[in-house]
């Protein structure tokens, strides 16, 4: 088993360096295409686009790994909490969020 997973090491690393440089390339295409016309700036190069990228992903998305559960948890919780609200909590909790609060009607 382990031999397996050792044989495909590369091919995995192939194919997310593919992936990079195709995205990367992507986002080049985009900004070389558009932005220098709009905003009259330059144009950039493929590893450029993956420093975006990589900026990018570091400022707005962070690296926080995978979520293990995708919120099954966090729904049961909410189910659990529903079960045991007395009618008058539900209807307060039902009601959170929508705008009939903020504009005084039902329909928005």
């Amino acid at each position: 088993m382990r031999k397996i997973w050792i044989r495909k090491i590369p091919v995995v690393i192939a194919i997310a360096a593919a992936g990079i440089f195709v995205f990367s390339g992507v986002v080049m295409l985009l900004w070389n295409g558009i932005l220098p016309a709009v905003l009259h700036i330059g144009t950039i190069t493929i590893w450029q686009a993956a420093g975006i990228l990589l900026l990018s992903k570091i400022l707005f998305g962070g690296f926080k790994g995978r979520r293990m559960f995708n919120g099954s948890c966090r729904k049961k919780s909410l189910f659990m909490k529903w079960q045991y609200m007395t009618p008058e909590e539900k209807e307060k909790f039902s009601g959170m969020g929508h705008c009939n609060k903020v504009y005084g009607t039902a329909n928005c």
